[in-house]
């Protein structure tokens, strides 16, 4: 069996960025199976005009997606909504043939912020991906483990990482049978 390729994308541009720093601990954690921990800040501003004939870096972000098996989206919410560095990411792969169907999975890092969360199911069911919700899971780091060292050296923590892992593969291969065990 082929390794499952993971792009993870940080929906933040923040240094500090616990989701930025959760997309990094997991490539420590995956490597070989967690491809690129990645933030799309470097796209422009979608703009349909653009379409065809877009800009090099939505290719190389559109190349990123069509190379992975799946996605897994880490963002946090500001105002009760998905960041404007996430949707801008997202617009610019509505149109993208290679988007259809692909499996994402959602992390949210912070309990409290679930009108985001919420809202990127409501955009990625819009979108057609395939949404892994065996594999769409909620750690409350927030207030705790915040650094990509600290969450690879808290044993619950990193467990709950590598469980995510493990139910990836399982979830892309049909055993979803393996149940939300990485749910806190």
């Amino acid at each position: 069996m082929k390794a499952m390729k993971v792009l993870a994308v940080a929906g933040s541009l923040r240094r500090a960025s616990i989701n930025a720093a959760f997309c990094r601990a997991l490539v420590q954690l995956g490597p070989g199976r967690v491809i690129a921990s990645e933030h799309p800040g470097r796209l422009p501003l979608f703009n349909p005009d653009l379409e065809a004939e877009p800009p090099a870096a939505v290719g190389d972000w559109r190349a990123a997606v069509q190379a992975a098996d799946v996605l897994l989206l880490a963002s946090p919410e500001y105002a009760h909504g998905i960041s404007g560095v996430m949707k801008n990411a997202l617009d610019w792969l509505v149109s993208f043939e290679g988007f259809v169907d692909k499996p994402v999975a959602l992390v949210n890092t912070s309990p409290r912020a679930h009108h985001a969360y919420e809202s990127l199911q409501e955009v990625l069911r819009t979108m057609n991906a395939r949404l892994l919700r065996q594999s769409s899971i909620s750690l409350p780091l927030l207030g705790g483990c915040v650094t990509e060292t600290a969450m690879v050296a808290d044993a619950s923590v990193r467990a709950a990482m590598q469980g995510l892992l493990r139910t990836l593969d399982a979830e892309l291969t049909g055993m979803a049978d393996v149940g939300p065990s990485v749910q806190w």
